[in-house]
């Protein structure tokens, strides 16, 4: 016998969009972080070019690509919303991973491009108009700090085991964009202080070596994190063992395998398994359904799929 539970809310179904205000308020955050890093990538490559500042250039090749990657991140966020088809049973809410993939691939692809800048800065030395490098870096951190905090407020909150609107991994490729780039001009202002007055030129091409091996670093564990959830790792805020353990101390359950913790997209966590039960303990199938399915609440898993059995050796499944 088997009894299977499935969380009616995987895409929203059945379920009041109260919180379609955050949707949208998140939305425009995105597009205006879009436009903002477009435009200021435009106003930084000239800056660049007038102040002879090869982090500033980098910079602003960086930001055009980040521009480029929100933009992409802003169309599969509308294209997740979309509910189940008979094609994809689990709704497009995966389509999140190939914007954070492409969100990463486009910050390395932008820290070796500084790397290689910052070389050329070295072998052929110019003078930095250090003034206008500090102008340019106050604007940059007031314009990236302003888009920063505008996607980080609109970002949502969990409730009752669901993600309303949350931080995903597509929305936190975003914000580590807008993050490295505000710490990014906090050093090139620093830098620009000290080339005014030291008269350090060299630090131009050092402060774009240093700003491209942290987005670097940064940029590969979010791969790799995202990788994970395509591989269907565990997530991380699951533990597998414990929830076994957990499992195992309900009453009326005498074995439990074939079980499975997957991610849809960094945050909607997916999880089933096969309980083997013994009716002689006096607790329905149902009571015990209702302990498991509660339990798995509790460990972070928001769509269940429970199993259950009465002949453990019936299972085709439990060496899976």
């Amino acid at each position: 016998m088997a009894n299977n539970y499935e969380h009616k809310n995987c895409n929203g179904d059945n379920h009041n969009h109260k919180f379609t205000g955050i949707k949208h308020s998140k939305e425009s955050s995105l597009a205006l972080a879009f436009w903002l890093n477009l435009f200021f990538s435009i106003v930084e490559l000239i800056g660049g070019i007038l102040t002879n500042s090869t982090a500033i250039i980098a910079d602003a090749f960086h930001d055009f690509m980040d521009a480029g990657a929100i933009g992409l991140a802003i169309l599969l966020e509308n294209v997740s919303d979309k509910k189940r088809t008979a094609k994809f049973s689990y709704g497009y809410k995966r389509f999140f991973l190939l914007a954070a993939l492409g969100l990463s691939i486009f910050l390395l692809a932008g820290s070796v491009t500084m790397v290689f800048a910052a070389y050329n800065s070295f072998l052929n030395p110019k003078e930095i108009h250090s003034v206008g490098m500090l102008w340019l870096a106050v604007l940059g951190l007031a314009v990236n700090g302003f888009a920063f905090l505008r996607i980080k407020n609109d970002g949502g909150h969990y409730h009752q085991g669901h993600s309303h609107g949350g931080h995903n991994h597509n929305s936190q490729s975003i914000m580590l964009h807008l993050f490295e780039d505000v710490l990014g001009w906090a050093v090139v202002l620093i830098g620009a202080a000290i080339i005014h007055f030291t008269g350090w030129n060299w630090i131009d091409g050092f402060l774009t070596i240093a700003i491209a091996l942290y987005i670097g670093f940064n940029a590969s564990k979010n791969l790799i994190n995202t990788l994970k959830v395509m591989l269907q790792s565990v997530p991380e805020n699951v533990n597998l063992s414990q929830l076994e353990t957990d499992l195992h101390q309900i009453e009326g359950i005498t074995n439990i395998h074939d079980v499975h913790v997957w991610s849809l997209d960094g945050s909607y966590n997916v999880g089933s398994l096969h309980a083997v039960v013994n009716n002689a303990t006096g607790k329905t199938e149902q009571d015990i359904l209702n302990k498991i399915i509660k339990l798995m609440g509790k460990h972070r898993i928001q769509h269940p799929t429970v199993q259950i059995e009465t002949n453990f050796n019936s299972c085709q499944l439990k060496h899976c």
